[in-house]
């Protein structure tokens, strides 16, 4: 069954599976048709995410186990929901080594265990490195023997069969592991992680073995009705993503299933037996189309001014990109290189390849191309490499080769570290912009580019899913939807940030831009949540302070610039004022791609609490728990006939939410088409329209731009002569002409139904 529409909640030990049963009947009333959670089996002690799965048989006991999940199906099955489910089929948590049944056995036992090939090591390299020792030469004289394990501090490890007599360190020379330094990590580490995260490890679900052991308690629940759809995580680390898709497919027919797939703009996805990706693209798309693309040079001429320097965006990535192949990924591309030892410099040109690889990865055959290109620009930028770079893509070519299956699961990794965590923190021109699955160099979407994207869409992935918010958005939609004002006020933004930067100045200019922006987008907000926010994004740009080696005077600099935003009475006030005055206007944009994203083609997904307005930023301020009673309450209000202005409490946005939702989960048949509708009259192009079949989406664009023409005026929406009604207004409309100014009076939005 494919989902009208789903609310994503981050099941976690504080938000159980028995507080998410107690959702069931307001998600009904909100109108979705399924929940969709946060992966759900057992992961390591106190994760707050459950990204990190250490037990693939049963239910996270820390969230209610079994008993729970049982429950809540039945919740949801009372409320007339089903229910989407997150799986990780990438990688496991390594973290707490005895919560992990499999990979504890591993440890013990090394290559005679039977799940040796669960995980992707390099056991040619020796006893499995496990980087957790402190930087200090006599860090294994902490080690010790208790209870018939290692013990250092609270890190326990187990001793293999034999091997348990005389002192810790010798006992430790004796195990089919080795604890490191854990600065080895990045380097030697000889199993594959997820990204750079050492604790998790890569899984090898290619092995028919391993697939059925990680997957049959998620099968299970699809056989026995708990689970409609599946949402796949990151199935870029696979070795061989579109087999793995094959056999899920085949596994759990009729499921519904969408993959974490980020596509960069203008790239397709293979033929997957899938209903699509969980959305980025869509973001893109619906954020680009309410930002004025016309002030791209004020943005331009400011970052030169702020930072004093013009390298362009594609520049940046590129140096980001090879850093990270070289430092973060250096073990995964030490092992790519050991596959062709007669070439001295294949490590130095596979770096190269990935840095210009121009998306995630390829699927040889499929996105040869994107190879071909790679390595035309990296002969382009390293001339001297060329004889080695033609020699190397000749194998990274062949699907079979080894050498290619590594290459393309370590593109991915190095476009996700270089781009998403390093990239987006250092080019902070327009941070509207700068969000997983977009190119922050496209300043805006035209309504042309976004009306025929949309008709792709409903062409070629009508079931995929549409997304404004994530757990892996940089910034939440509303945030977005007020930073996109600035693209309105180039001239107002230019004048205070240069004003702000030399009263509370950083030696990183283009990360005070970045953080002045965030400030703006989610003003009034917490001391400690900029605080934390601006250190990590410090942390990810790694130009002024890193995780693996802080500088703390930087760090202390930075804290008392973001300080001084509260304690500086004139800068606190300017700063208070300025957010003010940009939030209508962003108010005007959240309503407008909220309601376009949940009728274009796709299956809408709310993320959890974005029905009101939330000025989240990165993770984890985006987890921070929802405020469900408040939002209870103003649903019910709304149902007892209440038109709530749009205002602070965000309960226009519940509004536009809801009833969109409900309208799509009880009349599917309005939403079988897709046609661009276009306004008439001066300023008809502030109107983004578009008909779904029966049924037709007015959103306004530019709001500012449009209040500086004197608002609609004679502008009309030519529809085909039925009569309609507005749904948030419960208003009718007849003939072929609406007038704008008369639809969009009460909202900036409206939702017309044909009536029959």
């Amino acid at each position: 069954m494919t989902p009208s529409g789903t609310y994503r909640v981050q099941v976690r030990p504080d938000f159980p599976l028995s507080a998410t049963a107690d959702l069931a009947d307001y998600l009904a009333d909100l109108g979705v048709s399924h929940l969709y959670t946060a992966p759900l089996l057992t992961s390591t002690p106190g994760s707050e995410h459950g990204y990190d799965v250490v037990d693939h048989s049963k239910v996270n006991p820390a969230i209610g186990g079994w008993d729970g999940l049982r429950a809540l199906s039945q919740a949801l099955k009372n409320a007339g929901l089903n229910l989407v489910v997150d799986i990780v089929p990438n990688h496991a948590g390594v973290a707490v080594p005895h919560a992990n049944p499999t990979w504890w056995d591993v440890l013990r036992r090394g290559q005679e265990s039977e799940f040796s090939d669960f995980y992707d090591i390099d056991w040619s390299r020796g006893r499995l490195l496990i980087p957790v020792l402190a930087d200090d030469p006599d860090a294994l004289d902490q080690l010790k023997i208790e209870d018939g394990e290692l013990r250092y501090y609270d890190k326990r490890f187990p001793i293999a069969e034999g091997t348990g007599e005389g002192t810790a360190r010798e006992v430790h020379e004796r195990q089919h592991y080795e604890l490191v330094n854990w600065t080895r990590g990045d380097s030697e580490l000889n199993y594959r992680r997820f990204f750079a995260i050492v604790d998790l490890a890569g899984l090898r679900v290619e092995d028919p073995r391993v697939f059925d052991a990680t997957h049959a308690e998620i099968l299970r629940w699809h056989r026995e009705g708990i689970v409609d759809g599946i949402r796949v995580d990151h199935p870029d680390g696979l070795r061989d993503p579109g087999a793995y898709l094959d056999r899920l497919h085949e596994a759990a027919p009729g499921a519904w299933l969408v993959i974490e797939k980020i596509l960069e703009p203008g790239e397709e996805m293979p033929d997957w037996p899938v209903a699509g990706t969980t959305g980025y693209d869509s973001l893109a798309e619906v954020g680009g189309v309410f930002v004025d693309p016309s002030t791209e040079a004020f943005f331009d001429t400011l970052d030169r001014h702020l930072t004093g320097s013009e390298r362009s965006w594609q520049d940046l990535v590129h140096e980001a990109k090879l850093t990270v192949a070289t430092t973060l990924l250096a073990a995964e591309l030490a092992r790519m290189a050991r596959l062709v030892p007669e070439i001295e410099a294949a490590p130095r040109a596979l770096a190269e390849l990935a840095a210009c690889f121009p998306v995630y990865r390829s699927y040889l055959p499929y996105g040869s191309r994107h190879l071909a290109k790679a390595r035309s620009e990296a002969g382009r930028r390293r001339p001297q490499l060329i004889p080695v770079l033609d020699q190397l893509t000749a194998r990274l070519r062949n699907p079979a080769d080894e050498l290619a299956v590594r290459f393309q699961q370590f593109t991915g990794a190095v476009m996700a570290k270089g781009v998403e965590d390093t990239a987006f923190y250092r080019y902070t021109r327009f941070t509207a912009r700068n969000e997983v699955g977009n190119d922050p160099a496209k300043f805006g979407v035209t309504p042309d580019e976004f009306h025929e994207a949309n008709d792709e869409r409903h062409r070629k992935w009508p079931d995929a899913m549409t997304t404004l918010s994530t757990h892996d958005t940089k910034r939440s939609e509303d945030v977005r939807a007020r930073l996109a004002v600035l693209a309105e006020v180039p001239g107002d933004w230019t004048e205070v940030v240069r004003r702000w930067v030399r009263v509370a100045p950083l030696s990183d200019p283009a990360l005070a831009h970045l953080i002045w922006q965030a400030a703006v987008g989610a003003w009034p907000l917490e001391r400690e949540r900029l605080q934390a926010y601006a250190l990590k994004a410090a942390r990810e740009a790694a130009t002024g302070t890193t995780w693996q080696h802080p500088d703390e005077a930087f760090e202390t600099a930075l804290r008392e610039m973001v300080d001084k935003m509260y304690d500086d009475p004139a800068l606190h006030r300017e700063l208070t004022d300025f957010a003010a005055s940009i939030t209508p206007p962003g108010w005007s944009n959240s309503l407008g791609q909220k309601l376009v994203q949940l009728t274009m083609p796709g299956v809408p997904d709310v993320y959890q609490g974005t029905e009101l307005w939330d000025y989240s930023l990165v993770d984890p301020d985006n987890r921070r728990p929802v405020d469900f009673a408040q939002r209870r309450e103003l649903l019910a209000r709304i149902d007892d006939g209440w038109l709530p202005p749009v205002d602070d409490t965000g309960a226009a946005k519940l509004l536009v939410t809801s009833r969109t939702m409900r309208l799509r989960r009880q009349r599917p048949e309005l939403f079988t088409s897709y046609r661009p509708a276009f306004a008439d009259g001066r300023v008809g192009e502030h109107a983004l329209a578009f008909d779904r079949g029966g049924v037709v989406a007015v959103a306004t664009r530019l709001p500012v731009g449009l209040s500086r023409h004197g608002g609609w005026g004679d502008t009309t929406l030519s529809l085909d002569g039925h009569s309609w009604l507005e749904v948030f207004t419960n208003t009718s409309y007849g003939g072929n002409k609406l007038q704008v100014s008369e639809l969009l009076r009460t909202y900036p939005v409206a939702l017309l139904v044909k009536e029959t």
